[in-house]
């Protein structure tokens, strides 16, 4: 009977499971996370700062998920270095674990940029619940909040605090928030948004000291000014946990670097998620991809193939959406060229009165990128175009019209049967 050996219990290792077991009812599947908790809804957790939704709903799978699969689950241990040449791993605590055939979904973790003073009692990443629990336990004993980094999971702490009636201030090194993600039109639309509803934005600063004797009392930014809180939320960025693979014959770059079939160059070794480089569509060579949508294909493609399968995964691009106050936002692809540049058209339709912005970005009238701000609807209309390259010359001048969509482009695609929403 065949061992499987999953490390990581997130979208990508679960992904996993249900396509092994999709293919192969019997063999043996283990699953290790050195987090103490039931896989879950990592994106959620701000809703759960939030008090949007309770506990149980950012479950990923029901408890009964585990045994219904006949997966053998160990929680609370991480994994230190992977033997490939004994087909082994070797646990923190010398626990030796087995297999045939290895799936490393490790993720990412957050970075914490060498400040003085960020060890103290009161700065938190934001990546677990974990994270989100301990943060939450905090925000009936404190005023005011300090969130260092506008992208993505520093937005989201922020809004989650926000809710919880904490003052909060976000400190951005940047001249805009969500660099990463949007650009400069879509993201002081955002700005604006937060603001609005109480959320204290600073561009252009960052903070070189956090301040207090154990507990933190307050931030000093590079202005010299400080900023009395009790609490500082991280949020610089992510970066792969990959160490277990560290001098190892497995290759890496910026993350594990895996082919077509999410095999790294161990044959019987593959990697998806966050902690894994693979083909990226839009900017036409390897990146990673650190998204949940993206987890969810690379695991599921990788599952497939470590139970036999030959599944071609032609690759992922960049995606982010995320609502703040009733503002939904998305990016697709390349969102920011210069639009002097003879090598991309970009197309906009801005309507300040309306709360409404749309662009699009194209190279050789193939869509390679878009934003959309207010109305995200048929998102996955334009990520369908991205994703089958197609040129989109016929109907280029109807793209950002109000009633654009799917019976569009039908005609023009190659899968008709799979749509995005």
């Amino acid at each position: 009977m065949k061992q499987y050996l999953i490390i990581g219990n997130s979208a990508a290792g679960i992904s996993a499971v249900e396509a092994i077991r999709a293919k192969d009812k019997t063999s043996k599947i283990t699953i290790i996370s050195d987090e103490d908790y039931p896989s879950y809804c990592r994106c959620l957790i701000s809703y759960y700062l939030a008090g949007d939704i309770k506990e149980e709903k950012i479950l990923l799978r029901p408890d009964a998920f585990y045994k219904e699969n006949n997966i053998e689950l160990i929680l609370n241990k991480r994994v230190d270095r992977v033997n490939p040449k004994k087909n082994q791993v070797v646990c923190v605590d010398k626990t030796l674990i087995n297999y045939d055939t290895l799936l490393i979904a490790t993720g990412a973790r957050p970075k914490f940029p060498e400040i003085k003073g960020i060890k103290k009692t009161g700065v938190f990443g934001f990546r677990t619940i974990q994270d989100a629990k301990k943060i939450s336990e905090q925000v009936n004993l404190i005023k005011s909040a300090c969130v260092l980094g506008g992208g993505l999971v520093g937005l989201k702490a922020a809004y989650g605090l926000k809710k919880r009636k904490v003052d909060v201030k976000v400190i951005v090194k940047s001249k805009q928030i969500l660099s990463q993600m949007l650009d400069a039109q879509a993201a002081s639309m955002v700005q604006k948004r937060l603001e609005e509803n109480g959320i204290d934005v600073i561009l252009g600063r960052d903070i070189t000291e956090v301040i207090g004797e154990g507990e933190m009392k307050a931030v000093k930014l590079d202005s010299g000014k400080a900023l009395e809180c009790s609490l500082l939320v991280v949020g610089k960025g992510v970066q792969p946990n990959m160490e277990l693979v560290k001098e190892t014959e497995i290759k890496v770059g910026e993350g594990i670097i895996t082919g077509k079939d999410l095999k790294t160059n161990v044959e019987n070794i593959f990697s998806a998620g966050d902690v894994c480089e693979n083909y990226d569509l839009t900017l036409g060579k390897p990146s990673i991809n650190a998204l949940w949508p993206v987890a969810v294909e690379q695991g599921k493609a990788a599952g497939s193939n470590m139970a036999g399968e030959n599944i071609i995964y032609d690759g992922s691009l960049g995606m982010n959406s995320i609502e703040f106050f009733g503002l939904p936002v998305i990016s697709l692809g390349i969102y920011k060229v210069d639009e002097a540049s003879k090598d991309y058209e970009v197309i906009k339709v801005i309507d300040d009165k309306a709360n409404l912005y749309k662009k699009i970005v194209l190279h050789n009238n193939n869509l390679v990128g878009a934003v959309f701000a207010g109305d995200i609807r048929n998102s996955g209309v334009f990520l369908k175009l991205i994703k089958e390259r197609v040129d989109v010359t016929p109907f280029k001048d109807k793209l950002l019209e109000e009633n654009f969509g799917f019976p569009g482009i039908i005609d023009f695609l190659k899968d008709k049967e799979r749509i995005y929403v």
